[in-house]
């Protein structure tokens, strides 16, 4: 298979604006002649949707949550960058390219990072327009803060809730489109595959959740936001019903995965409580502009009251080891520097399994220099929050928090254009592996998104249907149509007729999390992936086996809907366990360590694995055929990363 990126060429800050120039337009007339289906309303879909409605085409959207607001892009809470540089301390469109680059350690396509950088700019523009509530300085300009990975103040922000409001503004653009009837919204209903006539993406099979009815939905072109898969480690900051199955029946219907490998974990987290907990809480990276991370630098103080260990005591290891970025490294440096902490049994809070695994967030010298009601205009609903769960108050105590899984750098593969390796299969925001590389930078995944709805989907969609313009009529009754109905039909009755029905899904998605977390979370090696990849399968094989799904499928069923999930995860774990073992070296958020510096930072291996790893399926997940697509960098130079 080639893989062609359809990177347009020439000087970089001008492929955008060339590429637009030279694609092909469908004229306001013909728009409403065809159909588009968008899976997903988070950023990505909702503002994609909003705009094609906007646009003239016939937009029929789905989500599986009982209102488009209730998107995962919600929980995002720090901030959205962009390059406007109202700081005046050297920021720019090309700054902002590098530290996106350099970020993901040179594992992303220079021309996607590029432009999105380049309309990061008019994100702000059109949010500001739509009425978000950005925070101001006193005389009425946008505020912005600093995000880790930057030397610059780009982040503009909303308090802890700017995913939340962004996505209200996104979904006052939908509702607008909704009555007036170019997007007719379908609430409570999941995709559960993809339908391919003739190679091109042509519709999706679906079943509405309180119903069970499982239908088709035919249409010219097919984009998926549906976020990313950091569910598959059981414990995270997603939402409980974020998954990945539709973009993993997608892949299965010959979409290339890309990247599967390349996990983030968050260094700002409330660390677990107990040996049952399901979901964890994710505390916004903004709070590491003010917060100090620490431990205590004696074993014997690990489990005293905080404000009890003296200054001299305290081991501020982010500002010792990075001396120039401090508690504002990125996002993976910050995270497996508390595994180190920890692992050398300076982990603070209640044992979990025998374990101690926290960190202090502290903001007293913050609160003693700025006061305590700056604090609270910056970071109140977060303090709250915290309190609210944990029973502590930042103002008095320091936060305690732990890396915890929360974004996906991979997903499904896509060109510049972000269309997939099916045709007219376009997928946008955290669903595909455009932009970050090994390692997304904070306050970036909003900025993706919106690039991907607002600005990106609506031109390149256009571009392909004025290529491809005369589409045959695909009916429900077309052979592919009806099997492609037939195979989900077919899958809910296995799921529901399991041999020797033993435990809920949720007992094998719980033991397929801890697999994958402990062998391939923030550090790998060879040996536990190879296990892993061995486990999952002999897992995978008893959940065929012994899975227990209770009611019918006629039926609002909520476990037939976890069991369908979570299958498809053991299959995609092992995607990821596969493809980190392949890649044998360390970069971002994939980290192996067998390949490490001196001084225990990610050692790349440029010269053999600068590439995107894309997957093709075989029909057997435990043989996937690898393809590559290399990554040239002719303006950012891959060196080693360093933040001291």
């Amino acid at each position: 298979m080639n893989l062609d990126a359809r990177e347009p060429s020439g000087p970089i800050e001008d492929r955008w604006t060339q590429h637009k120039a030279s694609s092909k337009l469908v004229a306001p007339a013909n728009r409403r002649k065809y159909k588009v289906i968008v899976v997903g309303t988070g950023l990505a879909g909702g503002a994609a949707a909003a705009t094609l409605g906007e646009l003239g085409y016939k937009v029929q959207c789905f989500c599986f949550q009982d209102s488009p607001r209730r998107a995962h892009s919600i929980a995002a809470q720090g901030g959205i960058n962009a390059a406007k540089n109202y700081q005046n301390d050297g920021d720019s469109v090309y700054r902002l390219f590098y530290d996106t680059v350099k970020g993901g350690d040179f594992r992303s396509r220079e021309s996607n990072v590029y432009r999105l950088s380049e309309l990061s700019v008019s994100i702000i523009d059109q949010a500001v327009a739509q009425g978000v509530p950005f925070a101001r300085e006193y005389g009425g300009l946008l505020a912005n803060r600093s995000f880790g990975g930057a030397q610059v103040s780009r982040t503009f922000y909303a308090r802890g809730q700017t995913g939340q409001q962004l996505l209200l503004g996104a979904y006052s653009a939908l509702a607008r489109q909704i009555e007036a009837g170019t997007v007719d919204m379908h609430p409570r209903t999941e995709m559960l595959d993809l339908i391919v006539v003739d190679g091109k993406a042509r519709g999706i099979v679906t079943r509405h959740l309180v119903t069970g009815k499982v239908e088709a939905h035919v249409a010219d072109v097919v984009i998926l936001c549906t976020g990313g898969y950091g569910n598959v480690f059981f414990l995270s900051t997603n939402a409980q019903g974020s998954n990945c199955t539709a973009a993993w029946r997608a892949h299965r219907r010959g979409a290339l995965f890309a990247n599967p490998c390349y996990t983030q974990i968050h260094p700002t987290c409330i660390p677990q409580s107990g040996s049952y907990q399901s979901k964890l809480t994710l505390m916004s990276e903004s709070l590491r502009n003010d917060g100090r991370v620490w431990v205590p630098r004696n074993e014997e103080d690990v489990g005293k009251d905080p404000t009890k260990i003296p200054e001299q005591d305290r081991y501020y290891y982010l500002e010792e080891r990075y001396p120039a970025f401090g508690n504002l490294v990125p996002r993976d440096v910050a995270s497996r520097n508390a595994l180190y902490v920890t692992n050398d049994g300076l982990g603070i809070g209640p044992e979990v399994d025998g374990e101690r695994r926290g960190v202090y967030l502290d903001f007293a010298d913050a609160i003693n220099r700025l006061g305590e009601q700056t604090i609270r205009e910056r970071y109140g609903n977060l303090f709250e929050m915290y309190e609210r769960i944990t029973g502590d108050s930042p103002y008095q105590t320091p936060m305690r928090i732990y890396p915890a899984t929360h974004y996906t750098m991979g997903g499904l593969w896509v060109d510049y254009n972000l269309m997939s390796t099916i045709d007219g299969l376009f997928v946008g925001g955290e669903a595909n592996f455009s932009d970050h590389g090994a390692n997304r930078l904070g306050a970036s995944a909003l900025m993706q998104g919106l690039a991907d709805g607002y600005f990106v989907l609506p031109f390149t969609i256009g571009n392909y249907l004025g290529t491809e313009r005369n589409f045959d009529g695909v009916s429900e009754d077309h052979p592919d149509v009806r099997a492609a109905v037939d195979d989900v039909n077919s899958r809910i009755s296995s799921l529901l007729s399991a041999p020797k029905a033993k435990h809920a899904p949720q007992w094998f998605h719980r033991k397929l999390g801890s697999i994958i977390w402990h062998q391939c979370g923030m550090s790998r090696n060879g040996e536990g992936l190879s296990q892993a990849i061995d486990d999952i399968r002999e897992l995978r094989e008893q959940f065929h086996r012994e899975v227990k799904v209770t009611g019918g499928e006629g039926e609002f069923n909520q476990t037939l809907e976890r069991a369908g999930r979570v299958a498809d995860f053991m299959e995609l774990g092992e995607l990821m366990c596969r493809d980190a073992l392949d890649r044998a070296e360390s970069c971002g958020g994939h980290f192996r360590e067998e390949h490490q510096t001196e001084d225990g930072e990610a050692a790349r291996r440029d010269d053999e694995f600068s590439y995107v790893a894309a997957w093709e399926f075989s029909g057997d997940p435990a043989q996937p055929t690898l393809h590559k697509e290399p990554l040239t960098f002719e303006y950012v130079k891959p060196v080693q990363r360093s933040y001291k």
